[in-house]
């Protein structure tokens, strides 16, 4: 059974830095993909960045690929997503999600219960 944990959210002022985790564990991650989505209030969830767990290949969301940053650490089974100069508008809930492709992101079942980012003005 697949099982997400996320953790390394908070509250942090606007300029800020923070770094999100993500602990997988039940299966073998090998030829996936697994990434960070966000859901502020009144908005649909977006895909933040993804990497390819073998390739290593990521992708971000065009708007914030200049202060977010994802890695992924194959020994601990942990997707990492760096994110600096933190702005009021990244404040939502941001969850882990595991996948077949990044081109696929966001369609399967295996997410992360989620963790809130808050960045105060």
């Amino acid at each position: 059974q697949v099982q997400l944990v996320e953790s390394g959210g908070g509250l942090v002022q606007a300029g800020g830095s923070l770094r999100l985790s993500c602990a997988a564990s039940g299966r073998t991650f090998s030829g996936y993909a697994m990434g960070w989505f966000r859901q502020a209030p009144g908005k649909e969830r977006e895909l933040v960045a993804a990497v390819g767990w073998n390739t290593g290949m990521t992708y971000y969301a065009k708007s914030l690929k200049a202060r977010f940053t994802i890695s992924r650490d194959i020994a601990k089974n942990t997707v990492y997503l760096q994110m600096d100069s933190l702005k009021p508008e990244d404040t939502a809930v941001y969850y882990c999600n595991l996948d077949r492709s990044i081109t696929n992101m966001g369609r399967s079942d295996y997410w992360g219960q989620g963790t809130q980012v808050t960045v105060s003005s």
